[in-house]
Parts: C-alpha cells; structure tokens; sequence
C-alpha cells in the first residue's frame, strides 16, 4: 500500500470511530476531518504527480557544510596564472628605461580605461577647517573639502608645531574601519611627530561619510567596513565605471588641497596606507607623478593567490579593488608597482596576511629586477612582519625611516607614543555624517546615475559582440566524446550518463558535462518516450536547473510539446561551494541561510567568484551563458541535431533574465515569454539607484547594452 492510501485509510477509520460519539462534538469533529482527509488527499496526489527529488539529482550528495576547494575555483585560478604568465611574457621585452616607460604609459591607458577616466575637471575645493585641537607639539585641524560638487570628504590634517617653515607631507588614506580616519591616527600623530604635515581622510562608505545613513536608526543600512562599498561598487560595474575612480579623485584633491597649505613643501609629498588604505595608496601613487615616496601597506600580492584564497580568508564584498580586467589586462600588483618607477616605493608586509605573503614576495621581486637594472635598486624596499593584517608598529617603523630617508628628514631615536582620543572628538561634522550636515550632499549613487546619464549617448554595443570577443573560448567548435575517468582536452566535451528516472510517459536522463579541464555541468534532459523530433526547450531556474518543485511549471512545456533540457551553471545549484563566507564584520550576514548567503552580494562565496571573474577579463555572467551553449552543442552532436537545431529558452527567477540574454546572443535560439516574469535591465538598475539585484547578472557597462 502506498503512502497516499494508508493515511486515506487511517483518517477514515478515525472519522468512522468519530461518528459514534456524542453528537454535538462528533459533529464538528467530523467536519473538521472531512476537510483534513480532503487537503491531505489533495496534497499526496499532488505528490504523487511529482517526480521525488533524487530524480533531479546528477552528482553524488555533498559533503557536510565547510569550504572546500571546488573545479570552478580551480578553473578560475588557472585562468588567472594562464594570464600572470602572458603578463610576464610582455615584460620581458622590456630591455630599455624607455621600453619601460612606454610600458608604464600603457598600463596607465588600461587602468584610467577600467575605472571609466577620472573627472575631467577640479572643482573649487571650498575647504573649511571646522575645528582645531592642540597636542603636544603638534595639532589637528578638522577640515572637510568637496572633491566634486557636494561630495564632502571629511579629513583630519597633523601639523607640526614647530616654526612657520615647509613640511613634508603625507597622505593617509583609510583602510576599511566603520570609523574610518579615526582608526589610523597613530599614524597621522606619529609623522607629525616626525615632522609631516599629514592629511587622513574618510573613504567614501566610511565614518562620517556614509552613503546609506538611517537617521532615525542612527547607522547605516549596511556595515560601514565593506557593506556600502559592495553596494556602490556594484552599480558603478553596470555603468562602466567603478567606485575606485572615485576613491582615487580624493586622493588626488586631498593632494591638490596640501598644495594650497604654505606649511608644505610641494616636491616632498608621499603617501601611506594599509589595507584598503594600501589599495589606494598604490593606485593614486601609480596615476599621480606629484606623489615622491609611495609605501602601501598590506595590499601587494599576486592577485591569482587572491583569486584562489579570498572565499575563505576574505570574503567581504570589495569591487574597487577588482577593476575589470586587472589580470587579463597586464596590470596586476607588479603593474601597479611598476608604474612607480624611479620613484622610491615601500611595501610593508604581514607574513600572515590574507594577502598572500608569497604574493608579495612574487611582485616585489620582479620589480626590484627592474628597478636594480637601470639602476635604482636602493629605490625600492620591503619589510616583513609576523603578524596578521596590520600596520604593526615594527613596519610602521621600517616604512617611516624609508620616508625620512627620501624626504630628507633627520634620524628619528625612538618612534614617538600616540594619545588615542575618541570618535566624538575627532568629529568633523556636527552630525556626524556629510549627508545630514549638507542640504546639498551628493551620494555616490547619483554621481554613479549622473555618470551614465553623461555616457549613454556613446555607441552601442550589443552584448552578442562583447560575448564572442577576445576570450570567447570557441564553444560553437568543441567537440564531443565519452567520459573516460581523464580531463577533457581543451575543445572537447565529454559526457557521462548519471541516471535515468522514468515518471509515466517522461523521462529523465542525468547527464554530466565535463570541459575545460576542471569543471562539470549537470544536465538534465526531460523528454517523452517513444516521440522524437520534439522541439527543445532550455529551462533555468532561479539557481540553478530544475527541480521537484519546478514540476508543475516543466509540464506544462512537455505537453504543449517540448522537450527540456536544464543545467546547473557553474557554481550554482549542485556545483556550488557547500559553505556561507559571511564576513565577520557583518553579524547580520550570519543569521542568513545557506541560499542567502551564499548568493548575497555584499559578501559570499558567489559574489567571490564573480569579481574573479572580473579580474580576469570575462564576466561570470559570460560563463553562465557559455554553459548554455555548451549544453546546446552537447544537444546538437550528441541527438544529430546539427547548428541549425532550433532551441527555445525561459526560466523563472533570476534564469528568466538569463534565459532572456542568451536569446539575444546564440545562434537559433527563441526566447519564451511569460505573463508572471520581467527581466531585469540594467539601465533601470542605474537610473534607479538600485541597491540589491542579483549578483550574478553583473555586466561591466552593461546599461549601455539595454
């Protein structure tokens, strides 16, 4: 007896017993279980129409939850040394100081073409200090400048106390702290008393410039370390720019206003920063020739280990950091250093950092070798420090006796003590935050609005031509075998049947699609038996193929004549990392299930992968998209169907906007449309000011598609 017919007879037995009992109660009682044996009917015959879950299920069941080294971040990290070695290639042409500029000159296209070029114009800074507090023989001015119209950086100057002379100066930018220049001033108290005027702003995203402040909550919708940058940043992707343009355009008016001080020398200005803080150390000092001595803290590594180690050591949501391209240009952490030359540079280092020390160790050294040749190796330098991600006080030390060294200041006996003063005093704004303090404020989400308003008059490009580009991998060619335990070739499919599941007149075949090398696609291919020549129908699911619960919706297609076949995308569905990444930094990310998490793109394992993907040149977006036509080439050799096979596609949740691009891009493919569904566009995401959409459909410049 199936399980539909014994709960039938065990309410029927109870409903009969019921009947035999005082009246007024067995009445309603029996009621009440007439209506319980009709929902549980209803419910196990519903039940009995759907294929059971393992019907669905290609590969064998994952592991328990942790992370784990997954074929898809095997294949991104290969990707990114496949293109570190192109990289190094290209520079060993390099056997002239004028090759090495010209090299340099290059690099600098590339990078200011990533961030979508910095702003054409400086605007009136309009600086104004708005409060001074004095310290033993030095004192802080709080000041706050636009670096553009109505973006307000909030910034702490350090000011020797020691005769109306010239200074050397250092700009410090923050790292990622929710208090943004509050949690660096032992280093703006230490130089000044070393001697330097030293200007240590807020990030934008940061202490008192938060883009995304609720007043009445007092703080923001999002963490203030990495939360706002992910949202922001994630924007700034879709309009072809990105949130380090801005980041690097505060730098360089934080400069522009050391200019203007008569206390600072102009040919000794330098700048210092870690973490984050040594992120845009390295790139305003690689765009901004006025910047003498450059020293980034706990930044420089070989962006491939970053590849391969962020999930787990570093999984916040961080998009300035991953200009698009960044390996696959040429670029990388070497690049950045390079762009430098002569120019004294200073990379202080943590042994046990998330940014790997062999990394450092890479870049720093193929540097040096170039520097050493044409004769500046005393120019270039590092130190090393057993710890974890800090500026600790012994590379603090190393790095301040490079800055004196090149800036001409005397020998320093002991690094002087700091006094820590709290956030209310150091406290720039009256609020608090620039968006409360300023009618006019401008958040970087209008300026990111305001940036594609400027540039959507450019040409169009059709997202067909930016998917058979350079790195399209030539899946309309790749060829099609049996799998026999060894990786594929490159070009080649092999194919695995998993299983076969019959349900009535339906049948459904699992199939693995290995290529690449590393990766495997689970396919499912949903057919009636005994019918051929049936058209095709590509199915996506919200994450993935699909599944039981896509019952209802598959058969609908199968009996208006479809056949289907769905796949998991890589890093979706089964192919996921069976682990969260939440970032420590955020305890709300925490309590979110597995789904949620794993997909948020403020920090998770898929928000990870896909600005791998960016660095390398060839948006996760683009691979989804070269897994359906790997599946339809799967589909034509494997059923003789040939190119000319007529596919349709649809999907419901985020696989609808999916299924909808691939339409637009492969060759012989129908979109369906559904009544219940509407696929998202990228230029309302932008006009919008959209603040959450999937972080799978991110598409550098993509609001210049639709």
């Amino acid at each position: 007896m199936d399980s539909f017919a014994k709960v039938c007879c065990i309410l029927l037995k109870f409903h009969w017993r019921v009947s035999s009992g005082h009246h007024g109660w067995a009445e309603r009682t029996k009621q009440t279980l007439k209506v319980a044996l009709c929902v549980a009917c209803l419910a196990l015959a519903t039940a009995a129409q759907t294929p059971p879950p393992e019907a669905f299920q290609v590969l064998p069941s994952r592991k328990a939850e942790g992370p784990a080294i997954t074929e898809y971040l095997e294949y991104q990290t290969e990707i990114a040394w496949r293109q570190d070695e192109e990289r190094r290639k290209s520079w060993q042409v390099i056997g002239s100081e004028q090759d090495l500029i010209s090299t340099q000159e290059s690099m600098r296209e590339r990078i200011l073409r990533m961030l979508g070029g910095l702003p054409a114009e400086k605007t009136p800074l309009n600086p104004r200090v708005t409060g001074r507090i004095q310290m033993q023989e030095f004192h802080i001015e709080k000041l706050i400048f636009e670096s553009l119209p109505g973006v307000y950086v909030t910034a702490l100057v350090y000011v020797p106390d020691d005769g109306p002379r010239k200074h050397p100066a250092v700009l410090v930018p923050s790292g990622h702290s929710a208090v943004g220049k509050l949690h660096y001033q032992d280093l703006g108290q230490k130089l000044a008393l070393r001697g330097y005027v030293v200007l240590s702003w807020d990030t934008v995203g940061q202490g008192e410039r938060s883009q995304f402040w609720d007043a009445k909550a007092g703080k923001s919708r999002y963490n203030l370390i990495c939360g706002e940058h992910a949202i922001v940043g994630n924007l700034a992707y879709l309009a072809g720019t990105n949130l380090a343009r801005w980041e690097i355009w505060d730098g360089i008016r934080a400069l522009d206003y050391l200019l203007t001080r008569t206390d600072v020398d102009p040919e000794r200005i330098s700048i210092t920063g870690t973490s984050g803080g040594g992120f845009q150390a390295a790139h305003i000092a690689a765009l901004d020739k006025r910047i003498k001595v450059a020293a980034p803290s706990c930044y420089i590594t070989a962006l491939p280990m970053r590849v391969y180690n962020r999930i787990f050591q570093d999984p916040d949501s961080d998009p300035e950091q991953d200009l698009y391209g960044m390996i696959s240009e040429g670029i990388d952490h070497p690049g950045l250093l390079l762009m430098m030359y002569p120019r004294p540079v200073f990379v202080a280092a943590a042994v046990l950092d998330f940014f790997p020390i062999e990394g450092t160790h890479q870049s720093v050294r193929e540097v040096t070798q170039l520097y050493t040749r044409f004769g500046h190796a005393d120019q270039i330098g590092i130190h090393q420090g057993y710890h974890g991600h800090e500026y600790s006080p012994e590379n603090q030390e190393a790095a301040f006796e490079f800055l004196d060294h090149f800036n001409g200041v005397p020998k320093q006996a002991d690094t002087p003590a700091f006094k820590e003063l709290d956030e209310k005093t150091l406290q720039c704004t009256r609020t608090g935050q620039v968006m409360l303090d300023f009618p006019n404020a401008r958040s970087l989400m209008d300026e990111i609005r305001d940036y594609y308003g400027q540039h959507k008059g450019r040409a169009a490009i059709s997202l067909k031509s930016i998917y058979y580009s350079t790195l399209y991998p030539g899946i309309s060619s790749w060829t099609l075998s049996g799998y026999d335990g060894a990786a594929p070739a490159s070009g080649e499919i092999k194919s695995q049947l998993a299983g076969t599941s019959i349900w009535g007149d339906v049948a459904i075949d699992r199939y693995v699609l290995h290529h690449s090398r590393y990766l495997k696609m689970p396919l499912l291919w949903i057919h009636k038996l005994g019918q051929r020549s049936r058209p095709v129908l590509l199915w996506l699911g919200n994450a993935g193929k699909a599944m039981a619960q896509d019952w209802p919706d598959l058969t609908q297609y199968l009996d208006t004549g479809y056949d289907i076949v769905s796949i998991d995308p890589r890093g979706l569905g089964e192919t996921r990392m069976p682990y969260k990444a939440v970032s420590p930094d955020d305890p709300a990310l925490a309590r979110l299930d597995f789904d949620q998490a794993y997909a948020s793109p403020v920090s998770g394992v898929l928000s990870d992968y896909v600005y791998n993907s960016i660095l390398t040149g060839r948006p996760y977006l683009l691979q989804m998209m070269e897994d359906a036509e790997i599946a339809r080439r799967f589909l034509e050799i494997n059923f003789k169907a040939g190119p000319e096979l007529a596919l349709a596609v649809t999907g419901n949740g985020n696989g609808y906007t999916l299924a909808k691009l691939i339409s637009e891009t492969l060759p012989n493919t129908k979109f369906l449309p559904r009544p219940d569904a509407q696929p998202i566009n990228w230029s309302d995401l932008v006009d919008q000011k959209r603040e959450m959409w999937p972080i799978e459909l991110l598409l550098p410049g993509g609001a210049y598609i639709h």
